[in-house]
């Protein structure tokens, strides 16, 4: 069982600003390097688990919850004790594909693995909360809950999985403190320091500074280190967050515990600090060749297609090593529109080998000033639509403006 790699509230702010969302990388940590919990005295036990009987579908007397998950109890556990999405679990597991093929195992690698339960595929933080210390079962897992469908060559399972997992132990995510205040929506913090004036209303762009920790204190995200503070539409921030800056002034400063499943503890801890804000641009209008490529647009061998929608000016053209300075906005061929440094008000750096190949190779043929828009294909993107992923999936159209080569 592979961990999924959690993405914050506050990391998605920050793609906003410095495109991280347009890195390409389908890594994800293994869970042997991310424990958290402590050490388990468990006696390891190597043996390679026989496949299942029932390994292509899941059998008649199996159980199934509303989302599709099914699953049948193999040996009933102890105590009434569950796991929240929260909580960090031990367990040992094997699992296989419908044809019988066996992709991952702790019982073989002889030694149980932990993980927070919210940071694995749906199917898994779904399944473990239905069971108690000392029980096993089999999940059937459907392709949605899973990795998605089967894609060749992505180097991971797809379509329906078998799992056969034992409960090791349990350990309580720890939680906000007590004397914290609320908002609305129910997200613990303090006030650090008040700030002054007005507060930014739900149509403008927000300026702040964060700092990101786990419940154990881990930094995963300090915006002080990049060039600049991000700068996001108040109502294009995650719920949790938006609603925090929401009801802050400028200057204003708060401690809060976002709830995130996907992270160790169930909760990150958030400094955040409210700089200033302003109204934000007006989106730039959808494309009417948004859908497909135009028969005027060219194509390059690798099959990005683009058009010149404003000439440059000079002839230097970017390096793959180079650091550039951009407007962008992207769309899904349906239309909508997915990320924009236009509306935030504010142009993007980053460096060009650092993003998707479609950007890399697109942006080469680029000159200061210049303006175009980008076809590129799935291979080149994020790959295909995979719901529930977070990411845009299958063909996306970006325009693109060329504002600077940084180096």
């Amino acid at each position: 069982m592979k961990v999924r790699s959690f993405t914050t509230p506050l990391m998605i702010a920050a793609a906003m600003v410095a495109v991280p969302a347009l890195v390409h990388s389908e890594e994800t940590p293994d869970p042997n390097t991310t424990a958290v919990t402590e050490p388990v005295a468990v006696e390891p036990e190597k043996k390679m688990p026989e496949t299942p009987v029932d390994v292509a579908a899941a059998p008649a007397d199996a159980t199934k919850t509303e989302s599709g998950l099914a699953s049948k109890v193999l040996q009933a556990g102890t105590g009434e004790k569950k796991p929240t999405a929260a909580d960090t679990v031990t367990v040992h597991y094997s699992g296989w594909t419908t044809d019988g093929k066996m992709f991952d195992s702790s019982v073989t690698r002889g030694e149980p693995t932990s993980f927070p339960l919210g940071a694995v595929i749906p199917g898994w933080t779904e399944g473990l909360q239905l069971m108690v210390v000392g029980e096993k079962r089999r999940f059937w897992i459907p392709e949605e809950l899973a990795y998605g469908p089967v894609v060749p060559g992505s180097g991971r399972p797809g379509g329906m999985l078998c799992f056969d997992v034992e409960l090791i132990g349990i350990k309580e995510a720890p939680k906000p403190p007590a004397d914290t205040e609320k908002t609305a929506g129910g997200v613990a913090y303090k006030i650090i320091k008040e700030g002054a004036g007005e507060k930014p209303g739900s149509n403008q762009i927000v300026t702040f500074h964060f700092t990101a920790k786990t419940m154990e204190g881990e930094t995963v995200q300090d915006s002080r280190t990049a060039p600049s503070p991000p700068s996001v539409p108040l109502d294009k921030l995650p719920p949790a967050l938006g609603e925090l800056f929401a009801d802050m002034k400028a200057g204003g400063q708060r401690k809060s515990w976002l709830p995130e499943p996907q992270a160790p503890g169930g909760f990150i801890v958030a400094d955040i600090e409210l700089i200033s804000f302003k109204d934000a641009p007006p989106a730039p209008a959808v494309p009417e060749d948004v859908a497909a490529v135009p028969d005027d647009a060219a194509k390059t061998e690798s099959g990005l297609a683009y058009k010149v929608l404003t000439e440059g000016k000079g002839e230097e053209k970017p390096k793959a090593t180079d650091t550039v300075k951009v407007h962008y906005s992207g769309w899904t061929t349906d239309g909508k529109m997915f990320d924009s440094s236009v509306t935030r008000g504010e142009p993007a750096q980053f460096p060009l080998n650092g993003v998707i190949k479609g950007w890399t190779e697109g942006v080469q043929l680029m000159v200061v000033g210049e303006k175009r828009r980008f076809w590129i294909p799935a291979d080149l993107a994020y790959g295909p639509v995979v719901p529930g992923s977070g990411r845009p999936g299958g063909m996306l159209v970006f325009d693109i403006e060329l504002l600077e080569i940084v180096r």
